[in-house]
């Protein structure tokens, strides 16, 4: 074990339904367009793009693609942020997730999470799951609308430092479309875990720290 890195956190990230198509023009991470009527719309580009779309371009992609779609295109209002975060909290407080960053965005979702007995796809899963059906409980989508793409991403984090730097990066995501700064109540203060004060210099974190020469000094 003496070198490998040990997962401490997960940053997850997924789409409401309909957002980030396999031919976004912004790139995927898709290699298949599996619907006719959206592939039409454009070709499919592997990897995000060196140069990026106007934004007028990318809402008249989207324009095209909402009249293309199975369910109705959505996105969250400002006054719906607050109802997104509090299926979210439900999800936390039920599985006893520990919750370091969340960002609940018009399209998208950004939540940090610490290692758990579940792998990140199951957290991803509830916390999609079991939003929706609460979304649907407070008929803020139809019952039979998927509320969010199916799947997401993930990154895994082994060390504080990219934990801090993932907090500051989902802390800013609103800040960077003029919203304003969201404070989740189940979101809590990351206390630089497992480095905190008074860790054992002798965990096998610390360990596996010192074998890749990452333990601060």
């Amino acid at each position: 074990m003496s070198g490998q890195p040990i997962v401490l956190a997960y940053h997850i990230m997924w789409t409401l339904y309909g957002w980030w198509l396999p031919n976004d023009p912004r790139g995927s991470t898709s290699h298949t367009i599996r619907n006719d009527l959206i592939a039409e719309l454009g070709d499919l580009h592997l990897g995000r793009k060196q140069f990026q779309p106007a934004s007028h371009d990318l809402r008249a992609f989207y324009n095209q693609a909402a009249t293309a779609l199975k369910h109705e295109l959505q996105q969250f209002t400002r006054e719906q942020f607050h109802f997104v975060a509090q299926a979210f909290s439900e999800t936390i407080t039920k599985h006893k997730y520990t919750c370091y960053a969340c960002a609940v965005m018009p399209d998208h979702i950004h939540i940090l999470i610490r290692r758990h007995r579940d792998q990140a796809e199951d957290m991803l899963s509830n916390l999609q799951s079991e939003s929706r059906s609460r979304l649907s409980e407070l008929a803020l989508r139809p019952l039979a609308h998927p509320t969010w793409t199916r799947g997401g991403w993930k990154v895994f984090l082994d060390h504080p430092d990219d934990i801090q730097r993932t907090i500051r990066y989902i802390e800013n995501n609103p800040l960077k479309m003029r919203l304003p700064a969201q404070h989740w109540g189940f979101v809590q203060t990351y206390d630089n875990w497992p480095l905190h004060d008074g860790h054992s210099p002798n965990s096998p974190y610390v360990k596996a720290l010192k074998g890749a020469r990452r333990y601060p000094r």
